[in-house]
C-alpha cells in the first residue's frame, strides 16, 4: 500500500502569465488521486501543494522540473511532509 505525503514545491522562472498553473492542475489530475493547489506568488514564483500518494507526487514534482512545463523553469525548491488534508480537488489560486 502506498504512503501518502504532502509536497510543497516552488518553482521558480518564467512560471506566471504563462498557464503554468493550469497546466499544473491538469497534470496533477491525469496523474489522479492529488488534491492541493496551485497558488502564484509575488515574487514571480509558483508555490504547487499536492497531497496524495508519494509515486503520484513524486510524478508531479518530474514533470514540475522537466522541460514539459509552459513558461522556463529555472529551479524547484521542494519539501515533503505528512498530509494536512481539507483540500477539495485540485485548485488554481
Amino acid at each position: 500500500m502506498s504512503e501518502d505525503v504532502r509536497l510543497v514545491a516552488w518553482v521558480r522562472g518564467r512560471v506566471q502569465g504563462v498557464g503554468f498553473r493550469w497546466f499544473t492542475r491538469a497534470k496533477a489530475l491525469e496523474i489522479g488521486g492529488l488534491s492541493g493547489f496551485a497558488l502564484n506568488l509575488g515574487d514571480g514564483r509558483v508555490q504547487v501543494v499536492a497531497e496524495g500518494a508519494r509515486e503520484g507526487c513524486e510524478g508531479l514534482l518530474e514533470w514540475l522540473q522537466s522541460d514539459d512545463t509552459p513558461g522556463r523553469v529555472d529551479g524547484v525548491t521542494e519539501i515533503w511532509d505528512t498530509p494536512r488534508g481539507g483540500y477539495d480537488g485540485f485548485a488554481i489560486r
